[in-house]
């Protein structure tokens, strides 16, 4: 009879610790990407600008330049997302040269895009808003160590 107990005691916890893993993926922190209803580059742009404003207390003119700026860029990270996203349907690899390109392009526009906000921002607003994307890349950083190291067990 003890052994009886204690092996449904074992199929409880077993059972009990898969529907856990199986609610964490469907998010603890809402649902998946995917599931999401996207915005369009306009309305990611206008709400980033208005967070920016809020944030480093913009004018209106620097918050129109930088919603002109994030539209561009969003728009073009659109469009990378989708080739992308064709290219791993179609079951496509990239070439070394290929992949070089990419990471050069995306870096050219890295690098673009902080001169357009040094043009736009005060110095101060500037280093306040490196401050907060230094602070943001931490966060990120953090979260992506502990799912690691969650999902090693």
């Amino acid at each position: 009879m003890k052994t009886w107990i204690v092996a449904m005691a074992m199929m409880m916890g077993l059972t009990m610790s898969a529907q856990q893993h199986n609610r964490r993926h469907d998010g603890e922190h809402g649902p998946r990407k995917e599931h999401r209803d996207p915005f369009t580059p306009e309305q990611r742009a206008e709400l980033r600008a208005k967070k920016l404003t809020l944030q480093l207390d913009l004018t209106d003119k620097q918050q129109t330049e930088l919603q002109k700026v994030f539209t561009t860029q969003a728009k073009e990270r659109q469009t990378a997302m989708e080739q992308h996203k064709a290219n791993r349907e179609a079951g496509k690899k990239l070439s070394p040269d290929e992949r070089f390109a990419m990471q050069n392009r995306k870096l050219e526009n890295q690098i673009s895009a902080k001169r357009e906000l040094k043009k736009i921002l005060t110095e101060d607003q500037f280093a306040k808003f490196e401050k907060m994307k230094h602070k943001r890349h931490e966060k990120i950083t953090k979260r992506a160590k502990k799912m690691k190291k969650h999902h090693r067990r």
